[in-house]
């Protein structure tokens, strides 16, 4: 019995590793999908160290005393840029810092340096601009200025310990800077800390992805059995031999797929719109109006994400169904699409980490070329505001697929559709009789 079954399993093995299509799935994607997954994270990470360092700081001093000097001496001494705007107001600083690289905004107020010298507690405002779709990476650059203070904070603290005062408020001795934080939402300031939008924000951007690259891949496997059972269980020459434009049966195959795209778009939506009533849910009541800082999802955005998302499943539905002609039955057709995941998990992974528009631009324009990626930024379209950028991004995915059905199209017209297969390093993936 168990010699019997040593054999067939080494039977089993034989036959798996003589398939191209195996090997292609299960060796040569996961060799290529983990390198490029931590060239993703390693690039990302390397772009958020670079704008640390080349962090620029907008300063507003009131005060002007020698406690103040000192706090600017300080941000010098570890290389940022301060730009200092004494003169004006707030909003005239917000506006005066648009399409800058300035990445915060540091007021000073009068008495500051009284304060401290005295032992007393003085505040700090700072501002900080929140631009939206930058990821992981967004969250680290904010927090940047933060522990640069609570830094300076702790000399003081340990200048006064060092100093020594019994009688004196000990809240105050250890507490001199109350941090004031506020952010800048399209130009225009926001009474909220930057830290409960960023976090908004990285719930949309983490998940949201990832939920719209599973979508994805359920949707093209889906396809990909579209010739293939038809092939698997012998009914497509039948079907070809029926008085029907084979245009026809490529159409009506894509229409199914559609329908399911359509639905998959719109639980999509619904399961978004949930997910996101749930999260805001959970921010303590007047802590943020999404709608007056013009961060709510509205129905422009909501029509713009499934409009995208509904180009992408059609892309991949297409694109499914184009290479399962390529495939004898349904096993070898989902082994055929699996190493396009590839498409669908590098744009996830850099949407997750940081802005895609602020890579290199080499790595920018390779990752805007694949037209799943325009599906990911969507997502964030509410944040960030980029309608136009969003709408190419749709107009792009369009012409992707017309360019895929018009492949499709061509094979189903000839025999091939019968004869197709693919040649890799001299082995057929089709199965030999």
């Amino acid at each position: 019995m168990l010699e019997g079954l040593l054999n067939i399993i080494i039977k089993e093995v034989k036959e798996m590793v003589r398939d191209p299509k195996i090997l292609l799935g299960m060796i040569i994607v996961p060799l290529l999908m983990f390198p490029l997954m931590g060239f993703a994270v390693q690039t990302s990470m390397e772009s958020a160290e670079q704008s640390i360092q080349e962090t620029s700081i907008a300063l507003i001093d009131q005060d002007q005393g020698p406690v103040a000097q000192r706090f600017e001496n300080y941000l010098t001494e570890r290389n940022f840029t301060v730009t200092y705007l004494d003169d004006l107001a707030v909003d005239e600083a917000i506006t005066q810092i648009q399409d800058t690289d300035i990445t915060n905004i540091v007021i000073i107020p009068s008495g500051f340096s009284e304060n401290i010298t005295g032992n007393g507690t003085s505040n700090l405002t700072v501002y900080t601009p929140f631009e939206g779709g930058g990821g992981i990476v967004s969250s680290m650059q904010s927090a940047t200025i933060t522990n640069l203070l609570y830094s300076f904070e702790s000399e003081i603290v340990n200048e006064r310990i060092d100093a020594g005062y019994p009688e004196a408020n000990a809240t105050e001795i250890l507490n001199p800077i109350m941090l004031s934080e506020k952010s800048i939402v399209k130009g225009k300031s926001a009474d909220i800390s930057p830290d409960v939008l960023f976090g908004l924000m990285m719930a949309q951007t983490v998940v949201m992805p990832v939920g719209v690259m599973t979508l994805l891949i359920f949707a093209m496997q889906l396809a990909s059995t579209a010739v293939a059972s038809e092939k698997e269980e012998k009914t497509l020459e039948t079907l070809l031999t029926m008085p029907i434009n084979r245009t026809t049966i490529l159409m009506g195959k894509l229409t199914g797929s559609i329908i399911v795209a359509i639905v998959g778009a719109l639980a999509y939506l619904v399961g978004f719109t949930y997910y996101m009533n749930s999260y805001t849910g959970l921010i303590p009541t007047g802590a943020v109006d999404l709608a007056a800082i013009g961060l709510e999802p509205t129905i422009a955005s909501y029509t713009i994400m499934g409009v995208s998302l509904f180009m992408a499943l059609l892309s991949a539905l297409a694109l499914a169904i184009s290479l399962s002609v390529f495939a004898d039955d349904v096993r070898g057709a989902q082994a055929l699409v699996g190493p396009l995941f590839i498409l669908f998990i590098v744009p996830m992974m850099f949407s997750m980490f940081t802005d895609i528009y602020s890579l290199p631009f080499p790595l920018s324009i390779i990752l805007l070329a694949i037209p799943f990626t325009h599906s990911m930024l969507a997502t964030n379209v509410a944040f960030t505001g980029n309608y136009i950028g969003a709408i190419g991004g749709i107009v792009y995915m369009a012409i992707f697929t017309i360019i895929v059905l018009y492949i499709a199209s061509r094979l189903f017209g000839t025999e091939k559709i019968l004869t197709a297969k693919l040649k890799f390093k001299g082995f057929s993936l089709r199965k030999k009789k």
